[in-house]
C-alpha cells in the first residue's frame, strides 16, 4: 500500500500506532533486517517528533513505529533551543516532514524543578540544569498569576506542563520563518499532544495547520 505523504495522514498514522500500542496488540512494523538494509542509504520519515528525553517516552514504541519512520529530537522538558530548531527545520525542509508533534507527559521531573525552584528554600541546582529549566519557569510564573493564592508545592505540575507545551509550539513557531511559512501553506502541521504514562495514551492539546483530529 503506498502511504501519501500528508499532515493528516502522517497524524492518522501516529494515533493509530499509539491505539496498538494501548491497547496492547502492537504489530512492531518496519523493524526487520530488509528494512534496516532498505535504509542504510536513504530516509524519508512520516513525522518529526520533539519530545522530552524522559526514558518512558520511547517514541517508535509508544507509536507503533520502525526504523526511519520518526525523526526523533529529545531532550529534558521539550526545551527550545538553537539545536532543536536547526533540527526540526532539517526535518521539515530538506527531508519534506509534514508533521511535527511537540510531545510532552505528565511526571515530568523537569516539569517539578522548574516548579521547586520558585520555592524560597529551594536548593541551588547546578549550572547546566538551571539553564536547562529556565524557559519552563515562565509556565510555572502564568499558573501562579492565574491562581496568586496558591503555593509553589501545591502547583498543578500537569497544568504546568500544559503551559510550557503549548509556548512550546507557539515558540516554534514564532522562531522559525521556514516552519511558519509551511504551516501557512497548509504543507505543515504541529501538534502539541501529552503522553499519560499510566495508561500509554497520547491526547493532543494544541493543533496548528492541517491535522484534523478526528478522534475528538
Amino acid at each position: 500500500m503506498t502511504r501519501t505523504n500528508t499532515p493528516q495522514s502522517a497524524w492518522e498514522e501516529m494515533r493509530s500506532g499509539n491505539e496498538r500500542f494501548v491497547a496492547g496488540t502492537p504489530h512492531h512494523p518496519r523493524q526487520d533486517a530488509e528494512r534496516r538494509h532498505e535504509l542504510a542509504h536513504i530516509q524519508t520519515p512520516r513525522a518529526a517528533l520533539f519530545g522530552c528525553a524522559d526514558s518512558r517516552l520511547a517514541a517508535e514504541i509508544i507509536f507503533d513505529m520502525g526504523l526511519g519512520d520518526l525523526f526523533v529530537v529529545r531532550n529534558a522538558g521539550q526545551v527550545i533551543s538553537e539545536s532543536v530548531i536547526g533540527s526540526l527545520e532539517y526535518a521539515v525542509d530538506v527531508l519534506h516532514v509534514p508533521l511535527i508533534v511537540v510531545l510532552a507527559h505528565d511526571e515530568c521531573g523537569a516539569v517539578a524543578a522548574a516548579i521547586d525552584s520558585m520555592r524560597l528554600d529551594s536548593p541551588p541546582l547546578a549550572p547546566n540544569i538551571w539553564r536547562q529549566i529556565a524557559p519552563i519557569v515562565p509556565a510555572v510564573r502564568r499558573v501562579l498569576r492565574a491562581h496568586p493564592t496558591a503555593e509553589s508545592q501545591k502547583i498543578d505540575r500537569e497544568q504546568v506542563g500544559r503551559e510550557h507545551l503549548r509556548h512550546t509550539v507557539s515558540d516554534l513557531l514564532h522562531s522559525s520563518e521556514i516552519m511558519n511559512g509551511l504551516v501557512a501553506s497548509q504543507k505543515l502541521a504541529i501538534v502539541g499532544a501529552n503522553y499519560r504514562l499510566s495508561d500509554g495514551t497520547v491526547v493532543p492539546d494544541v493543533i496548528v495547520g492541517p491535522a484534523a483530529d478526528h478522534h475528538g
